[in-house]
């Protein structure tokens, strides 16, 4: 049976995230598993990942989606017919697919339920040969 090994789980401090932005601004991104020592946190590399890459990236857009945005969501959402939420923040520069999958799942999901807003027939999908 797996310990956490005295972890720490649960919120995130601003004094922590700042030694996490500190350590990622002197070391880069990447090699997850020194990151926690390096900068003296109490985590695993999971959780400073994570952290690091859905909230404290500096390129990361907050706040509403644009009508753009909405309209790419959906159409890539009909598309590719799964939940593929990194394949579709990956065409919304600065979302993360955490952003992307909370958008749909609070506010678009039950609207494309009660009133789809997309005609399917002005749909074209090219298919590789």
């Amino acid at each position: 049976m797996a310990t956490n090994l005295g972890l720490r789980k649960g919120a995130w401090t601003a004094e922590v995230e700042m030694r996490l932005r500190k350590c990622i601004g002197e070391h880069g991104e990447g090699n997850w598993h020194l990151v926690s020592l390096r900068a003296g946190l109490n985590r695993c590399r999971k959780s400073c990942r994570q952290r690091w890459l859905n909230y404290l990236r500096p390129n990361i857009k907050r706040g509403s989606f644009s009508i753009d945005e909405v309209d790419i969501t959906i159409r890539l959402h009909i598309l590719i017919c799964l939940c593929k939420w990194s394949l579709i923040a990956g065409r919304l520069p600065g979302r993360t697919s955490n952003d992307v999958k909370y958008y749909w799942n609070t506010h678009m999901h039950k609207y494309m339920k009660e009133k789809p807003i997309l005609d399917l027939k002005e749909l074209s999908v090219i298919k590789p040969q």
